[in-house]
């Protein structure tokens, strides 16, 4: 009972805190943080007998609609649970393509986009593979990969971003190795001046590994798991993969939110949520509030933190 009570204190916590954010804006505080999440729903298939997705799908959708991200990257969505999502989460906009054709077939990697909070410019979906163009498997990979990703500007001040959510290979090295240039690559050529970069997604890999590490390096991003582990708040996170189990356990991050470095990183943090004892999917949610700087490659972090007094609330700023 009371690791239950623990968990749904971590969903209170994160969702009092965007709220309390959305209530400074309107006070005409700083703009309101945003809060990003990655989530692998675990594609709908007999095999998983009691966790099949009619089981979880009300569950899963019911986190989000609590939670109400403003961007959220899923993977593993097949077109009908693509139906159901688009159905429960009312005010999204879904964009990204199925890995087998681009359009609805296979599993896709979408992006949903809260329509009150960002307008989307323009977005599309690419392959992970030496012809990024073109339906394919790339490199040593046991299944076709992709990447959707959408430009988008805030309505309430017109800060720009780029989005991006990915899916790498579970078998295939030499693909993640590939997978990591490839996204560092595309970055580097299709992000505008003054956009901040958010890079959601299962990597099926830490973040210490190198095809992950090069990536960030190469195109200067921050893990936001690591910002919060620098600050001393509560040490590593829990395995993102759980394998239908509710009990978190150590093991590897391997779902991530990557940030542009002038970004500022408010709270982020593995969402080990359960009801009664089962979990929503083999995956945990991760989340993370972060603060977007207008001119994200002119203004460093700290300075705009300091000119806009853009700082997590206080419980009392909270209870105002």
């Amino acid at each position: 009972m009371h690791k239950r009570g623990k968990t749904f204190l971590i969903v209170f916590a994160l969702g009092t805190l965007a709220t309390g954010a959305w209530a400074g804006q309107a006070r005409g505080m700083c703009p309101a943080p945003v809060l990003a999440m990655t989530y692998n729903i675990r594609l709908d298939t007999p095999a998983d007998g009691e966790n099949a997705w009619t089981n979880r799908r009300d569950f899963l959708t019911g986190q989000i609609e609590l939670l109400r991200p403003a961007l959220l990257g899923m993977q593993e969505v097949l077109p009908n649970q693509r139906g159901d999502l688009q159905a429960a989460l009312k005010g999204y906009s879904f964009v990204g393509g199925g890995r087998d054709d681009g359009k609805l077939a296979g599993e896709a990697s979408p992006l949903a986009i809260d329509d009150r909070v960002f307008r989307i410019r323009s977005s599309g979906t690419f392959w992970l593979s030496p012809t990024p163009l073109v339906p394919s498997r790339g490199w040593d990979a046991a299944l076709p990969r992709i990447a959707t990703w959408a430009h988008l500007s805030r309505k309430s001040d017109d800060t720009r971003m780029l989005a991006i959510n990915t899916h790498w290979d579970h078998v295939g090295n030499e693909a993640r190795i590939e997978s990591g240039r490839q996204l560092a690559r595309w970055i580097a050529a299709n992000r505008g001046r003054d956009e901040a970069v958010i890079l959601l997604g299962d990597l099926n890999t830490g973040a210490d590994d190198p095809a992950v590490a090069g990536m960030v390096d190469t195109a200067g991003l921050l893990s936001t798991a690591s910002e919060q582990e620098a600050r001393g708040s509560g040490g590593a996170p829990p395995s993102t993969f759980n394998g239908y189990d509710a009990v978190p356990q150590p093991g590897r991050v391997i779902d991530h939110i990557f940030v542009s470095r002038a970004v500022g990183v408010l709270r982020g943090m593995v969402l080990a949520l359960h009801r009664n004892g089962r979990v929503a999917s083999d995956h945990f949610p991760v989340a993370a509030l972060l603060r977007l700087p207008a001119g994200d490659r002119e203004v460093p972090c700290a300075a705009r933190q300091a000119q806009c007094a853009c700082k997590a609330p206080s419980p009392a700023e909270l209870r105002k």
